[in-house]
Parts: structure tokens; C-alpha cells; sequence
């Protein structure tokens, strides 16, 4: 029985120069809605690494050589075969992170999709500056060339969505790369290497190496031939990477965590803020780094707001993550999900109160999916601002509700933090949300919506969220070297 199960299971192998590699020792990747192991990734470590640099630097001459517009073409034609594939890609990453195929459907394929088509058209539309000296007869001009081989690590809340957001630019800048997406959700990321001959990707530009962070990871962010890492994840592996790169001068881009507040305002519009919230709170069970996990409401409509959101957490419906009623789906790992119940126990021993959800509302789930793991969506009231489940990032279905009287005391709390990455502002007096959204502490601020995101403008943190910004000009700017010519005419 052991060897037909065996048979059964998905085997990854890395992508090395064009071709499917595999590798000498693999681990366990498991279906989080049943707990099992379905999946086998390549455990690869500095040799398999050496190999994918080698090919992304033997590639680079040929790929950087080539114009704006062949990229893009072969960009285009990228995004039309993962779009022709859409359905699998949704039930991968559904079936290997946890999500809601809904989410994966509506969500995470579209927007990898949208990546590659963006920056195809991107990178046709730059320019650069030019300025003249005429009393010194010189004229100077900027121009901006590939960096070279590019690391990019990627991770598993997002899969496809969040590799795609860095192979894009890299690619379309005209750079080679070795991108490591999480052990933990990587059969998305092997689907797309196999349609990447077929859409016209030279061997050696993009290669994926699989394994952990520690093993994998570290020797790409440690390989002297790699001059740029863009790495999104936690804050504590940025660290790591920023003390590893820095005897190689590195380039980097880390997009980290947040414990993003929304600020609702006596005169916010409950209608859409209720339901919009409660989105921002458990979409993708929590774990996206945009989420809300604080929500100030201001104490005139405090007891009406968290009445109404309370009932309206409780009609999402967490299960089976194929069921496309479903609204939450499984976390990403037995251990997370651990780790996502001690901050409501931790909430509950400090006495603060749960209002709906962890330990307090029924959980049923189907047959198949009692090894999962899941977790209602939970909503935490009377909790301190310095309490770790106010300070830390949980990364989980939990949002904490609070009060506020004021608005310049609500903008202290609501810096109050380390992170700073996004916000949301609810408030029907426009002069209000201005002032505000200019005072946050905060890489983005969203004023009555959520997550409505034009690709162009800069993405990214202040403080521990991260350094960089991700986006049209800014991943343009940081894939490539500017470099000022003078001429003397």
C-alpha cells in the first residue's frame, strides 16, 4: 500500500535551463483543507541553485539583447496560455494552499494573468531623461540597461498571484531569473514552467528551484553572481536576507508584513463599510498582507457597527475550499493554524472579548475535510492597543474591534504600531479623509474600498513593512541600472 500511495502523489521537479530537473532528496507539501500529504517538492540546496544561476547567467546575453516589444510579445502570449489554462491553475491553487476555489478563480489566476499583460505593456512606454547644457556645449541622457540575474522569492498566501507580480518585470526588463516560490505552495508555479517554451521563453530565463527558505533560499540570496533579491514574506526572514546580502551589496526589495486599521468614522456609509470590511478582515482566511486586523470605530456608532458586523462575519461559511459557496477555506499549515488560535487565547487570558468564532461558535465540517485546517472567522472586542494581538501580525480570520473618541487620537493609535503597509479610512466628509490618509504611517491608504489596486502606482510599506515599492515605474526602475552619458559635441 505504501508504494501505490506513493504513485499517487504529485511530484514537483525544479526547472533548470528549459528543463524539468530532478532533484535528490524532496519533502512533504500537504492538502491543508484534509491533511494530508498530496504533493513531493524538491528539497534543493546550493548545488541545484549553482545550476539555476549558471543558466539565467548563460540566458542573459541573448534575453537582455532582445527589444521592449519581442518581451512583450512573449509576455502577451504567456498570460493567453495561463488564461487558456485558468480553470486548473484555480484548482491547484485552491487544492495546495487552502483558499476558496472562488478566490482562486476570481482572484489569484485573473490577477497572474493581468501581471504578465501588464508589464508587457508597460515596458513599451518608458523613457528616459535627456538635458542640455548648450553654454558648455554637452548634452546628457540617461539610459537604463537589465541588471542581470534576478532572485526572487515568493509566498504561499498568494502563490501564482504574488511570483508573477516579480517574474514580470524582471522578464520584461530584460533580466534572467531564479525565482524560489514557498515549499509550502509551489504546483502552481511548476504548471507555469511548462508553458513557458511554448510561449516563446528562451531556456535559462526563467528557472524555479523549490525548497526552503533556510536551504534554497539562503543560497540564492548568498550567490555572488545574484545582484538583486525581491523577496515578499515575513519581516524576521527579511532580516536575514538584508545581514546575508549585504557583503554582496545587494539590491533589494522586501515587501513584508502589516497589521493594517481601518478608521471608521461616525459618518461612514454602513452599508458598503460592513460588508467591505468584513471582507478586508477574512478574505483568503486573512492571510493577505493587505488585511484588516484592527478596526477603530468611532464610539457614536461603536455598539450599531459591531452588532451588524459581528452578524454579517457569521453568514461567511468556512469549509470545504472546492465548495463554491465556501467563503474561508483551510489555513496553510497545522502549525499556523496553532499559532492563529494562541492570539485569541492569549486575547481571551488578557480579557478581551470574542465575539464570534475561535472557541466560541460551532465549527461543522464535512467528512473529508475533519484533519483540516480551518478556523471561523473570529472577531475580538475590549482588547488593549499595546496587546500583542493589536501589535503582531496574525495573519489569520481575526480582526480586533475597538473604540475611538477622536480623530487626532485615532490617527496616533492607529500609527501606534511597527508596520506600515495599508489602511482603510471610512468617512462621508471628504476634507476628513484627505487629512488623514495624509497623516497615516502607511504605504497605502484606501478611503470607503478596499483593495482596489491600479497597477501603475507604487505598492509597498513604510517602517517594518518593508523596503521598496512595487509597480509600473518603481519595478522598472528597480529591475534596471540607470546609467548618465555626456557627450561633448
Amino acid at each position: 500500500p505504501t508504494m501505490a500511495r506513493s504513485e499517487s502523489l504529485l511530484m514537483l521537479e525544479n526547472f533548470i535551463g528549459g528543463k524539468f530537473v530532478p532533484c535528490s532528496s524532496y519533502i512533504d507539501s500537504y492538502n491543508p483543507s484534509t491533511g494530508d500529504v498530496y504533493c513531493r517538492v524538491p528539497d534543493s540546496g546550493k548545488e541545484e541553485v549553482e545550476a539555476a544561476v549558471k543558466a539565467a547567467k548563460d540566458a542573459f546575453p541573448i534575453w537582455s539583447s532582445k527589444s521592449p516589444l519581442e518581451r512583450s510579445q512573449i509576455l502577451n502570449k504567456l498570460a493567453d496560455l495561463i488564461e487558456h489554462d485558468l480553470e486548473a491553475f484555480a484548482q491547484a491553487e485552491s487544492k495546495d494552499q487552502g483558499k476558496t476555489i472562488t478566490f482562486a478563480r476570481t482572484v489569484d489566476i485573473p490577477r497572474a494573468v493581468q501581471n504578465f499583460r501588464f508589464f508587457a505593456s508597460s515596458i513599451l512606454h518608458h523613457v528616459t531623461e535627456c538635458t542640455e547644457m548648450p553654454a558648455m556645449g554637452c548634452v546628457h541622457y540617461t539610459s537604463r540597461a537589465p541588471v542581470g540575474v534576478a532572485g526572487l522569492i515568493s509566498p504561499w498566501n498568494l502563490p501564482l498571484y504574488l511570483l508573477t507580480w516579480k517574474i514580470a518585470p524582471a522578464i520584461a526588463c530584460g533580466n534572467t531569473v531564479v525565482a524560489k516560490p514557498s515549499e509550502m505552495t509551489s504546483v502552481t508555479a511548476w504548471m507555469m514552467c511548462k508553458l513557458l517554451e511554448k510561449a516563446g521563453v528562451p531556456p535559462g530565463v526563467v528557472n524555479v528551484v523549490f525548497g526552503t527558505g533556510a536551504k534554497a533560499g539562503e543560497a540564492l540570496v548568498c550567490h555572488p553572481d545574484v545582484p538583486l533579491i525581491s523577496f515578499t514574506g515575513s519581516t524576521l526572514t527579511a532580516q536575514r536576507i538584508t545581514e546575508k546580502s549585504a557583503p554582496h551589496c545587494k539590491r533589494l526589495s522586501l515587501e513584508l508584513g502589516g497589521k493594517n486599521p481601518a478608521i471608521i468614522f461616525d459618518d461612514a456609509d454602513l452599508s458598503q463599510c460592513i460588508p467591505t470590511t468584513v471582507r478586508s478582515s477574512f478574505a483568503n482566511q486573512g492571510e493577505i498582507c493587505l488585511c484588516t486586523s484592527r478596526i477603530f470605530v468611532q464610539r457614536g456608532i461603536y455598539s450599531e457597527f459591531l452588532k451588524r458586523f459581528v452578524a454579517e462575519a457569521k453568514k461567511w461559511k468556512t469549509g470545504n475550499p472546492s465548495d463554491p459557496t465556501i467563503n474561508v477555506g483551510a489555513l496553510i499549515s497545522k502549525e499556523h493554524l496553532e499559532k492563529v488560535r494562541n492570539y485569541v487565547k492569549k486575547a481571551q487570558a488578557e480579557g478581551a472579548r470574542i465575539l464570534c468564532g475561535e472557541g466560541v461558535d460551532p465549527l461543522a465540517l464535512p467528512p473529508g475535510n475533519q484533519k483540516g485546517y480551518f478556523m471561523l472567522p473570529t472577531v475580538i472586542a475590549e482588547v488593549k492597543d499595546d496587546s500583542c494581538c493589536m501589535q503582531e501580525e496574525i495573519f489569520g480570520p481575526v480582526t480586533c474591534v475597538v473604540a475611538f473618541d477622536t480623530e487626532e487620537e485615532v490617527i496616533k493609535r492607529a500609527n501606534g504600531v511597527k508596520y506600515g503597509l495599508a489602511a482603510t479610512v471610512w468617512s462621508s466628509n471628504v476634507g476628513r479623509v484627505h487629512r488623514v490618509a495624509h497623516r497615516l504611517q502607511s504605504g497605502l491608504v484606501w478611503t470607503n474600498c478596499w483593495l482596489v489596486r491600479d497597477l501603475n502606482l507604487p505598492f509597498g510599506g513604510m517602517k517594518a513593512s518593508g523596503i521598496g515599492r512595487e509597480g509600473a515605474k518603481d519595478s522598472y526602475e528597480f529591475f534596471t541600472e540607470v546609467k548618465t552619458i555626456t557627450i561633448k559635441h
